[in-house]
């Protein structure tokens, strides 16, 4: 019985539709312009540290694609770390619940400066369908950038990331001037 199951989808193939490919051109042009945001901002390349903040993982799923073959941010220099000390932007997912909050204070107060906030998906920008529940509470850090979407798409991670460099870029620049 088994085995008739398993010829049988071997025989009809996948029941899932086939994903629309990324355009490799504005992925790459997207990507180098993120890093060379971050060497005018950093002097250095980006590193990102992901804090999942009681989510669903579905933005875990997206910020993970960030570093597959199509996205593949490593070979621009952009990187997740381990540790919010080499950190240079906290990315938070979740619909930060209450249990969370020191551990959120905690990794925060860990990442160096300059250190940035975003908050990625609509659960982390204002709770999506978890909104009005007792275990959800207001943020402990300030955010300095919002990406909606439940999940937003790794082309709205990257074009966020390079809003947020090309805009802090802007105001160094007019503080040494």
């Amino acid at each position: 019985m088994v085995w008739r199951r398993f010829a049988t989808n071997l025989w009809r193939g996948p029941v899932t539709e086939t994903a629309v490919p990324a355009p490799e051109r504005t992925v790459a042009a997207l990507a180098e312009r993120l890093d060379a945001a971050a060497q005018t901002c950093l002097g250095r390349s980006l590193a990102l540290r992901h804090l999942d903040a009681g989510s669903c993982n579905g933005c875990e799923l997206e910020l993970n694609a960030l570093t597959n073959i199509v996205y593949d941010l490593e070979r621009f220099g952009i990187r997740f770390v381990a540790s919010p000390r080499h950190a240079d932007v906290l990315l938070v997912t979740g619909p930060l619940s209450r249990n969370l909050h020191e551990a959120i204070s905690r990794t925060w107060m860990a990442t160096p400066d300059p250190k940035w906030v975003v908050a990625v998906g609509d659960c982390a920008v204002d709770f999506g369908v978890f909104k009005g529940s007792y275990a959800i509470g207001e943020s402990p850090v300030p955010f300095d950038l919002t990406i909606r979407g439940c999940p937003p798409t790794p082309a709205q991670l990257l074009e966020g990331l390079l809003a947020l460099l090309t805009a802090n870029e802007r105001t160094s620049q007019r503080a040494l001037s």
